[in-house]
């Protein structure tokens, strides 16, 4: 469940529709309502071309609000500008606690960067050739193909269904291994670092953790759903549920297996 805190966090969505797929705008407005609530929805683009087709019916749908990027010289990109420009009048105006920003171009890796020194949370949003630069300088950085749903593809007008059709093949195969030794090792070291005397340690910090050290961590690139299912795929560690009291939800504990486990 969310948070009353997270519910109440002010962000704004701002949209690099040059970069971006129309298909997205459901599923990632979904995505960024864990986080928060949207008081500025924004997608930058010029609009009079036909490039951005796609998006029109989307902006009407998502209540999303165009703003209007002409191309002053062919090869520059404009629209990155003027979405930049826009993020440090909002981040200014002192009225919101972070930022969502939607493009797979490294351009806004110093524009992450400006807006978490102001003490702002920063969430990125980006398919996974997003370059690292940039995913590093959000706090957490969500890869579109992790939440899109597959079954969108069927509905979604030419030529998204190409693109989409590609991005739900991602969906639907895991793009990392529970076997991978890097996740183990990252999970190792966060559940060692959150653990108590015995060596159990509470999963939601555990995952804190891993987002601290890794924003572009999700259970969903290894294909499960939560973070518990994930540590109990690798086979590397015990799991345990543990009630805090009386009338509250179970809480899940893991800790390393031991060496007389094989481990």
């Amino acid at each position: 469940m969310t948070s009353s805190s997270e519910t109440t966090t002010k962000l704004a969505v701002l949209i690099d529709a040059d970069n971006a797929q129309p298909s997205v705008a459901g599923p990632l407005l979904a995505e960024v309502a864990k986080y928060g609530t949207t008081f500025v929805r924004r997608a930058y683009g010029d609009w009079t071309g036909t490039s951005l087709k796609g998006w029109k019916e989307q902006l009407l749908t998502q209540s999303i609000q165009p703003i209007q990027q002409f191309a002053y010289t062919q090869g520059k990109n404009a629209t990155d500008s003027a979405m930049i420009i826009d993020a440090m009048d909002l981040l200014y105006g002192n009225r919101l606690d972070g930022f969502c920003l939607v493009s797979s171009d490294s351009d806004f890796t110093r524009l992450a960067s400006r807006i978490r020194e102001s003490g702002l949370v920063v969430y990125g949003f980006g398919e996974r050739k997003t370059p690292k630069p940039f995913v590093s300088a959000c706090d957490k950085f969500v890869y579109i193909e992790n939440i899109l749903q597959e079954q969108l593809a069927d509905v979604l007008p030419s030529p998204s269904r190409q693109h989409h059709a590609q991005v739900a093949t991602a969906v639907a195969t895991p793009a990392a291994s529970v076997d991978s030794p890097k996740l183990e090792k990252q999970l190792r070291m966060a559940i060692e670092a959150a653990s108590d005397e015995e060596g159990w340690a509470n999963l939601a910090k555990v995952g804190g953790l891993m987002t601290k050290r890794h924003s572009d961590f999700d259970p969903r690139t290894y294909g499960y759903t939560k973070l518990g299912g994930l540590v109990a795929a690798t086979d590397k560690f015990d799991i345990r549920r543990r009630s805090p009291g009386e009338g509250k939800p179970m809480v899940m504990y893991a800790r390393a297996k031991t060496a007389e486990q094989g481990f």
